[in-house]
Formats: structure tokens, C-alpha cells, sequence
């Protein structure tokens, strides 16, 4: 196994892997308050049954990939391969008005899954943020993708922010808020 840049003919088998969110519970926003007064609650709960999500790469998360491995913005694109398979990918954006590493996606394909090849990435979008001085390294996730977000909780990142309205003006019925994760370095 050797992890190595992200090439631009590995693009399309990174597009590709199979990133299947299994999740059998979720986490609830509950909003109390109103305006400046306002709080938020968040608590994991059982889905009423289990989510099998195929979680295909959105067109803005292609875009990104394609302008961090082509070069045209700064950042890192990092792919594991395994006898010329491609099995995982971790790609993050530089942000240098904010100083900061902005995860742009992080996905192992579901038949190697478990063996730390995720950890390894995002340790390894760490470790660039810290070489090029940046202060913290950023990432979001959804309340219905509960493996993400244990995932960060997990590699050291604090949650630092909720957004109802990212995708859509109903996210929080929908049961996928937008929740924003921070590890900062001193």
C-alpha cells in the first residue's frame, strides 16, 4: 500500500469510489430561543431504519478535487493505492485569508474500510496545514452522516458551528444540518 499525490488520470477512479454511508443512528438539532437568545441542542438518535447511502461525490466536491490535483488552487490531493487499485483519497483546499485547511472530502472505498487508511489521510491533511503554517484545519459534515462526524470527534476536531439553511431552507426538518468542525494548532 503507498499513499501518494493525486494524480489527474486517478481522477475519475477517485470520482468513483465506493463511499457508502451505513449509519443507524443520527444526530438531532433541537433549536430553542429566538434570536440573539437562540441555542441549539444536539443528541444522537436511532433512525427509524438503517441508512444505506451510496454518498456519490457532488459536482462542487469534483470541481474542487479537479482544481486541487490540476493545480489552478492550492491545497493537497492524496490518494492510497494498492496494486494499482486506488482504495482511498483525502483532498483539502487551502483558505489563506482564514490561514486555514479546509477538508474537501475524505472517502475510502467500503471493501477497505476499517484499517485506518482514513486516519492516515487525515492525519496526513494535517500535518500539510501545519508545514504551511496554517492555524487549523476545517471540515463539515451532515447531522444524518453520524460516521463522519464520529470520524472527526475522533481525530481531535471540536464542533464549532451548526448551519439549518446550508442546502436548503428546510434542512433541519430533513434531519440533515450542516454541522462545522475545527482543529486548531496552539
Amino acid at each position: 500500500m503507498q499513499t501518494r499525490p493525486a494524480q489527474p488520470a486517478d481522477l475519475e477512479h477517485l470520482i468513483d469510489l465506493d463511499a457508502t454511508i451505513e449509519a443507524t443512528d443520527y444526530l438531532h438539532v433541537e433549536k430553542s430561543g429566538e434570536g440573539l437568545a437562540v441555542s441549539w441542542r444536539i443528541e444522537e438518535r436511532p433512525l427509524r431504519e438503517k441508512r444505506i447511502d451510496a454518498n456519490k461525490m457532488s459536482e462542487d466536491q469534483q470541481f474542487r478535487l479537479r482544481q486541487i490535483v490540476g493545480g489552478a488552487e492550492e491545497g493537497l490531493a492524496v490518494a492510497v493505492e494498492y496494486g494499482g487499485h486506488v482504495m482511498a483519497l483525502a483532498a483539502g483546499r487551502i483558505d489563506a485569508e482564514n490561514k486555514t485547511l479546509e477538508v474537501v472530502d475524505i472517502r475510502v472505498d467500503y471493501e477497505y474500510r476499517r484499517q485506518g487508511l482514513g486516519s492516515a489521510l487525515l492525519y496526513q491533511l494535517i500535518h500539510h496545514a501545519r508545514d504551511a503554517k496554517l492555524r487549523a484545519v476545517t471540515a463539515t459534515t451532515l447531522t444524518n452522516n453520524l460516521p463522519a462526524a464520529r470520524f472527526l470527534a475522533k481525530g481531535g476536531f471540536d464542533l464549532c458551528g451548526v448551519n439549518t439553511h446550508l442546502h436548503s431552507n428546510h434542512d433541519l426538518v430533513k434531519e440533515a444540518v450542516a454541522l462545522f468542525w475545527y482543529a486548531a494548532f496552539d
